[in-house]
């Protein structure tokens, strides 16, 4: 890694967590110069505004969380061919990662930006769009394959149930932050996961009928 590499990633991990601790309205570039100690034409070298820092955050995130569901859905399949168990294993190495952050979740930049998008230009708003978008497609494949084995006790929207596992655990970020109960998002992951497991079990269809 470069020097300047270096000096734009710490820029970026200093504002990350400030972001995430107040919002990006609350965020000065004075305050992320003085913390990534570096001086102010040192930052609009790497980021001309605002909107350019955010649209790197939200980039980055998108990579990160990309590269983690990459890992968690590689090691399911590791040790599960059947596309339900599979998921099933993934939702809990998900909840056992988030459950293992001493802090609880830090937060997802992403939300942070959909709440004050009125700050943000239309390059920033897509980002986010597309993030939110990935993700629904990445879930989506997950119950595909999931419905190709296993069809679903009642009529469910895949899509819908796709951007359901997104919003458990946004809900469940914001739900741990508020209440400082950092075991709530692994906690409504497993809840996820045991509706998941019901919708699609055989076994549990049997007992119905």
């Amino acid at each position: 890694m470069t020097r300047g590499e270096e000096t734009r990633t710490r820029i970026l991990d200093v504002a990350q967590d400030a972001v995430l601790a107040k919002g990006f309205d609350a965020t000065s570039i004075d305050e992320i110069v003085v913390n990534a100690e570096l001086t102010k034409s040192g930052f609009f070298y790497h980021f001309r505004d605002k909107n350019a820092l955010a649209l790197a955050l939200i980039e980055r995130h998108i990579e990160v969380e990309n590269q983690l569901f990459d890992d968690l859905l590689g090691r399911a399949r590791d040790l599960a061919e059947d596309p339900l168990q599979r998921a099933l294993i993934a939702f809990k190495l998900l909840a056992e990662l988030i459950d293992d952050m001493p802090n609880g979740h830090p937060g997802c930049v992403v939300a942070t930006a959909v709440y004050q998008d009125r700050l943000f230009n239309r390059d920033v708003r897509e980002a986010n769009r597309r993030a939110v978008l990935g993700w629904r497609s990445r879930f989506r494949a997950m119950f595909d394959d999931i419905v190709a084995s296993y069809p679903a006790h009642e009529a469910v929207d895949l899509d819908q149930l796709a951007d359901m596992v997104s919003s458990v655990i946004e809900g469940g970020i914001i739900m741990s932050r508020a209440l400082a109960e950092p075991s709530i998002t692994a906690q409504q992951i497993m809840l996820l996961r045991s509706y998941v497991k019901v919708l699609f079990s055989p076994r549990l269809k049997q007992a119905v009928q």
